[in-house]
């Protein structure tokens, strides 16, 4: 589906960013892998062992000009992008009272500030081949309280951008869309979980679907939206939430008292 693709994943050290990695890349893609961590480099030597084109850079993306520069090393090493994916995010402070104004410029640097810099680095390449996909990773924070203010607003922000930007690109065949994933199982809930045994059960009261989402799922709706598939979506705002957002079953349970 994505042979001879060029993807820039954001985040691409994390739990996410490995499955959309190796997902975009079994597809065919070659992959430039963006994080500000050294552990970057591993997970793409782990990916060429599985016979991936990959291209590893440590950027961090709340500096524009180390985007700038960073993206640069990846077209030269594999050439133009033709997809990107602003999945890097990270929440810091969990509640207003925990969030001073340093931390508060923080976390929204580095989630919606971070998506723009990659993005204004990328559309002027996209622009001039008449073709291009962004899909950006927000939350279902953005849509409504659920703790993490700073995170929270900056993915409120995202979506906002997301519809700005495929407001303006769209007459130069370039599609932006954005998804929203619940709680995702990544190996900082696992680890949670060994602290707290009971949380990941305890969050799977709210899910209609009985559990919280994996990696695999925010991949595959990514790869959706990213493909020739979606060509007529652009400026959507997709829950990958296991259907959370589709109402609060805790309360409907108890409103009715019924067990459905």
């Amino acid at each position: 589906m994505f042979d001879r693709k060029v993807v820039f994943i954001t985040g691409a050290a994390g739990g996410i960013g490995q499955s959309l990695c190796r997902f975009f890349g079994s597809q065919g893609a070659a992959i430039g892998l963006i994080d500000q961590s050294d552990a970057v480099d591993s997970v793409a030597k782990q990916l060429a062992g599985e016979g991936i084109d990959t291209a590893p850079v440590r950027v961090d993306i709340s500096d524009a000009a180390a985007v700038k520069q960073g993206f640069a090393t990846l077209t030269e090493r594999l050439g133009t992008v033709d997809i990107l994916i602003n999945n890097a995010g990270f929440s810091k402070h969990p509640t207003f009272a925990r969030t001073d104004p340093a931390g508060w410029e923080h976390d929204v640097k580095g989630n919606l500030n971070g998506a723009y810099f990659c993005a204004h680095a990328v559309l002027p390449v996209m622009q001039d081949k008449g073709i291009g996909a962004i899909v950006n990773v927000g939350s279902v924070n953005g849509l409504g309280a659920l703790g993490d203010p700073a995170y929270s607003a900056a993915k409120a922000g995202m979506i906002s951008m997301t519809r700005s930007l495929a407001l303006e690109y769209g007459r130069f065949g370039i599609r932006v869309n954005i998804v929203l994933p619940g709680t995702v199982r990544t190996p900082i809930w696992d680890d949670r979980a060994k602290k707290e045994p009971q949380v990941l059960a305890t969050l799977k009261r709210w899910y209609p679907l009985g559990r919280i989402v994996e990696p695999i799922d925010v991949a595959r709706a990514i790869a959706f939206l990213a493909s020739d598939h979606a060509a007529g979506i652009t400026g959507a705002a997709l829950p990958v939430d296991c259907g959370l957002t589709a109402g609060n079953i805790v309360m409907a349970r108890e409103l009715t008292l019924e067990e459905f």
